[in-house]
């Protein structure tokens, strides 16, 4: 097992490390409430707390979500904020309560979302803005100083845990919304498209206009030496795929590669 960075650097600095497989059980609860803690952080936890921790440590729970709440709430937000083309976001520092992500917010740290961010890298940021948001806010909790205020009513939307299918690209959709959702499910479950010869992952895309003669669902070769996918309203244009059980290529390899993969297009791109 390879242990998290936190983990890592835990030992490094000899604290004391609780690794619970499930933190319900009565023997973890004992343990947790051996330490005595004033408060206790959460950061990309995937367990419920149950009632009788919450009451624990005078300062309560808090909890890192990487949405500007109460959008996003769930299992599933950075993805959910490039699938829905937010240009803005947060890490949200809030009280955890027995409801899923709907605690009183603590403090608030903005997070702009770039253009061709993957959830890669707009994780990445969201860990940079947390840390910032912890350096400042952390200290004015355990004081006393920070009042929590209610989440809105207004504006609540819930993610779910990703599935595989997830990453299927199904060309009755738009170009648009096809290349969000390829940055959006990086790395797992990946953008894929099924196809006569195996499935296809796709890494990186853009959208084009479509042309003359397309179908939905239809790989066209481009006459710059690419690949796009015909879809129901434009054309995304596949810069880097991956064949299954293959490597990584640009759609012109792939193009001499696979010469029956594809038919030409009428226009280039």
């Amino acid at each position: 097992m390879t242990p998290t960075p936190v983990t890592a650097r835990a030992r490094e600095l000899g604290l004391g490390l609780m690794q619970p497989v499930r933190v319900r059980t009565p023997d973890s609860i004992e343990e947790l409430r051996a330490v005595r803690p004033d408060v206790v952080l959460l950061a990309d936890y995937g367990q419920l707390i149950p009632r009788g921790l919450l009451d624990l440590p005078p300062r309560g729970f808090l909890n890192l979500h990487p949405s500007a709440l109460p959008r996003h709430r769930g299992a599933a937000p950075i993805p959910a904020t490039i699938l829905a083309g937010d240009a803005e976001s947060a890490v949200t520092l809030i009280v955890v309560t027995e409801e899923m992500d709907a605690g009183p917010i603590v403090a608030v740290e903005p997070l702009e979302v770039q253009t061709g961010d993957t959830s890669v890298t707009l994780e990445a940021r969201a860990s940079e803005a947390a840390a910032r948001l912890l350096t400042r806010a952390l200290p004015e909790w355990l004081a006393g100083r920070l009042l929590p205020r209610p989440q809105p009513q207004e504006g609540v939307t819930l993610t779910r845990p990703l599935r595989r299918r997830d990453g299927l690209l199904e060309p009755a959709r738009s170009a648009v919304e096809l290349e969000r959702q390829v940055r959006a499910y990086q790395p797992w479950p990946g953008g894929y498209l099924e196809t006569g010869q195996g499935r296809l992952i796709v890494w990186k895309a853009r959208v084009a206009e479509r042309e003359p003669g397309d179908v939905a669902g239809v790989l066209v070769g481009t006459l710059d030496g690419g690949l796009a996918l015909a879809t129901g309203d434009g054309r995304l244009v596949l810069d880097v795929l991956q064949r299954a059980g293959g490597r990584r290529m640009s759609a012109a390899e792939l193009r001499r590669g696979y010469p029956g993969l594809f038919r030409v297009g009428a226009a280039s791109t």
